[in-house]
C-alpha cells in the first residue's frame, strides 16, 4: 500500500485562474504539425525536461506503462527512415482504402519521410503492455489511455519549449522495437520527430471546431 500525504493546490484568485488557463489555450493554439524540419541542433536537456513532464502524467494504478527512447544517432535515424518508408509505401500503394487516401490528399502527404533523418531528435514512445518480475508477467491496466495522456503532456511541453513536432505512426511499427533493441513487453505507440521548423516550412490553413461543437453542458 502506498503512503498518503496531504494535498492542496496553490491559492490564486479566480482572475488568475482564468488568466492562466486562457494563456495556456493561446499558447497551445499556435502548435501545428510540422513535416519540414531544420537540422539545427539544440540541447538534449530540453528533451529531458519534456519527457520528465510526460512521465508525471496519470496512469492506471500508477503503473506508468511508458518508455521514451530518444534517438539522435544518424545511423539509427537512417534505419528508422528506411523501414518507415517501406511500410508507408506499401500503405499508400496497396493497404490504404481509397477513402483514406482521399482524406489525405489535401495535405499532400505521401510515403516519403525525409524528416526522420533531418530532425535533430526522434522520440519513440513505447507502451509497456506488462511488467516483468523475473519470469512473472505483471498485468498493466489502461495502457493505451495512460500512454496517450503522457504523450499529450510531452507534445505540450515540447511546444512550450519552442520546438516543432509531428506525431508519426507508420503502420505496422514493429520495426521500431527491432531497430532500437526493445524487449518484447514494449510495443511502439508512435514516434515524434522534434526540432525547429525549416525556413521553408508551411502548414495547411485549418479551422478547428468551435467550442459549441465540441462541448456539451448539462
Amino acid at each position: 500500500m502506498p503512503d498518503f500525504a496531504p494535498f492542496s493546490l496553490p491559492a490564486i484568485s479566480p482572475a488568475q485562474q482564468l488568466e492562466q488557463v486562457a494563456n495556456f489555450r493561446l499558447q497551445m493554439s499556435t502548435r501545428r504539425t510540422v513535416r519540414h524540419f531544420s537540422p539545427q541542433p539544440f540541447p538534449v536537456e530540453w528533451i529531458e525536461q519534456a519527457i520528465a513532464t510526460a512521465a508525471s502524467a496519470p496512469s492506471g494504478a500508477n503503473q506508468q506503462p511508458w518508455r521514451f527512447v530518444v534517438v539522435s544517432d544518424p545511423d539509427l535515424k537512417r534505419q528508422i527512415r528506411i523501414a518507415a518508408e517501406a511500410e508507408e509505401r506499401e500503405n499508400y500503394e496497396n493497404r490504404f482504402p481509397q477513402e483514406w487516401l482521399d482524406a489525405l490528399t489535401p495535405f499532400g502527404t505521401d510515403w516519403q519521410k525525409p524528416f526522420l533523418e533531418i530532425c535533430p531528435y526522434i522520440i519513440v514512445v513505447f507502451r509497456i503492455d506488462y511488467g516483468l518480475d523475473g519470469d512473472r508477467k505483471i498485468k498493466h491496466y489502461y495502457v493505451q489511455e495512460s500512454v496517450g495522456i503522457a504523450t499529450g503532456f510531452l507534445i505540450a511541453a515540447l511546444h512550450l519549449a519552442g520546438l516543432a513536432t509531428l506525431t508519426h505512426t507508420p503502420s505496422p511499427m514493429g520495426f521500431l522495437g527491432q531497430i532500437l533493441d526493445r524487449p518484447a513487453n514494449e510495443r511502439p505507440f508512435l514516434l515524434i520527430p522534434v526540432g525547429y521548423p525549416a525556413q521553408h516550412a508551411q502548414v495547411p490553413v485549418l479551422a478547428k471546431k468551435s467550442l459549441d461543437e465540441v462541448m456539451v453542458r448539462r
